[in-house]
């Protein structure tokens, strides 16, 4: 297995929002473990939003003594989410804070995700396939009918978000298990890389690269150059399987 983590502020932004977290080694009962936040909020508290959820996710898993990944990340979520919530009553600089969370983990050869929010996972071979679905305001509409994707990706209301971290108190997250095949790349982004590079374009840049690290440069630098409207965080995986040990 090999992985890559990065964030960057972008070209608009003076702050960064986003924040990542990427260990091929076990944490707690999970063999390896990957996560995107992006946070919301004022000046101070976007920035706090994402990394005091990821923090508080982490040491759960680490104090969890359940087996299931899926339960493990479940009741990570529910407890981060009840932190940030408590965090956000401590000072009215705080106050309607929040952060999307997007978490991986692989497991054998099964990939476990669980999302909140619109920062996403796609899993890259010779297609690129969003896992993930966006908790947003323009999704419902695609889901509606409403409006089409090439419409929603220049939207006015593209960056309204309907579930996150911090905002109520009954969260219920989105869950997807996928089986990994040789090649398989996984990207896991916020909407900073996602809203500045349309899908393909992101396949291309990863078909056409080969070390994690030149493949993540990469990507911020063609987002930047579109504009770099907003923080970009990038986390690539490659699980590393091989034609004889099949997922």
């Amino acid at each position: 297995m090999k992985a890559f983590a990065i964030t960057d502020v972008g070209k608009m932004r003076t702050t960064n929002q986003d924040f990542v977290f990427s260990s091929m080694d076990p944490v707690g009962n999970l063999p390896n473990l990957f996560i995107v936040a992006d946070g919301m909020g004022g000046h101070k508290a976007g920035d706090l939003a994402s990394r005091y959820t990821v923090e508080s996710f982490i040491n759960d898993v680490r104090n969890s003594e359940e087996e299931n990944p899926i339960s493990i990340i479940e009741a990570a979520i529910r407890t981060a989410n009840e932190a940030l919530m408590d965090k956000a009553m401590e000072s009215v600089d705080y106050e309607g804070m929040g952060t999307t969370l997007v978490v991986a983990t692989i497991v054998d050869h099964s990939l476990y995700i669980a999302n909140v929010g619109d920062s996403r996972l796609y899993l890259v071979n010779n297609e690129i396939m969003q896992i993930t679905r966006d908790h947003s305001l323009v999704e419902e509409m695609i889901s509606l009918g409403e409006l089409d994707k090439e419409k929603a990706r220049v939207h006015a209301k593209k960056n309204i978000i309907t579930k996150a971290i911090g905002a109520e108190v009954e969260l219920i997250p989105d869950f997807f298990e996928v089986e990994c095949s040789p090649g398989d790349i996984i990207l896991m982004c916020s909407d900073g890389l996602s809203n500045m590079i349309e899908d393909k374009d992101i396949k291309n840049i990863i078909n056409e690269g080969t070390e994690l690290s030149d493949i993540a440069h990469r990507l911020i630098k063609v987002a930047n150059n579109n504009g770099g409207k907003d923080n970009i965080a990038v986390v690539l995986i490659e699980p590393g399987f091989d034609e004889v040990n099949l997922c």
